[in-house]
């Protein structure tokens, strides 16, 4: 099975371009952060790159930019070439098949982006629909969110009874 899940932070704004035949095609790196610290106390990075196609490819140009946060659902692919040279080249890239919009660059700025209003994009929907999220700090629920591991990963979803299907 090859399947991968990452969060992370776009290093650069996407580059979109179109095939011959017409087909949208976006590519960007996102910056995923490492679990652990090294000697230091640093935490460290691997800088990933991505690729979209089709509509979506179209909607990461048009809604993402540097600093943005995104969640790809996706596979690992390996391609080569010869260069200039001759030489053989490998290529390891994510080819996504989701891309979720968790974050805005608004928030990539701030120093705790779980403090800001978010919004999320639907990786399916033509036009993205944006949904409301409740502050995880100004909550008093009893948890404290220093010690919740998923912290980093943006504030949660809240949903109103009358929108579930059951």
């Amino acid at each position: 099975m090859n399947k991968v899940f990452l969060i992370g932070r776009l290093t650069r704004d996407p580059e979109l371009r179109y095939t011959g035949n017409n087909t949208a095609v976006a590519s960007f790196t996102i910056a995923v952060n490492r679990t652990y610290t090294n000697q230091a106390g640093e935490r460290e990075a691997d800088f990933i790159p991505v690729v979209v196609w089709r509509r979506q490819a179209e909607s990461v140009k048009n809604y993402l930019s540097q600093g943005s946060q995104v969640a790809v659902e996706g596979r690992i692919q390996v391609r080569n070439y010869d260069d200039q040279n001759g030489d053989r080249r490998y290529v390891t890239e994510v080819i996504a098949d989701s891309v979720e919009f968790i974050g805005s660059k608004k928030d990539s700025q701030s120093s705790n982006y779980n403090n800001q209003p978010a919004s999320i994009q639907g990786s399916q929907s033509a036009e993205p629909t944006p949904y409301d999220f409740k502050d995880e700090t100004s909550s008093n629920n009893g948890t404290d969110i220093s010690s919740n591991p998923y912290a980093d990963f943006g504030a949660s979803i809240e949903i109103d009874d009358n929108e579930l299907p059951f």
